[in-house]
């Protein structure tokens, strides 16, 4: 019998999210800002067109949106978001 593995991506039916970020200024200084946000389990700097890449846990869509809209991109200098909800196929 082969093993299949199992990768849980919602915790008690919870909203998990990445949030793309483009900044305008050092994206290490946004990250540290980002990750002070409730709901948000990590930001991270990376490269490519993106520069800080965030994971948010909520507890449906709506929240994910208005923790977009209301708190990330409230944060100086942040320019743009894309928000990639995962999807459990």
């Amino acid at each position: 019998m082969q093993a299949v593995e199992q990768r849980n991506f919602a915790v008690n039916d919870q909203v998990i999210a990445y949030i793309l970020i483009q900044t305008e200024v050092k994206a290490i200084d946004v990250a540290r800002l980002v990750r002070k946000i409730q709901l948000v389990e990590s930001a991270d700097d990376v490269s490519g067109p993106y520069d800080v890449i965030a994971r948010v846990t909520a507890s449906s869509m709506d929240e994910v949106g208005k923790l977009v809209a209301e708190k990330i991109q409230g944060v100086e200098g942040i320019t743009r978001t894309l928000t990639c909800p995962v999807v459990q196929l």
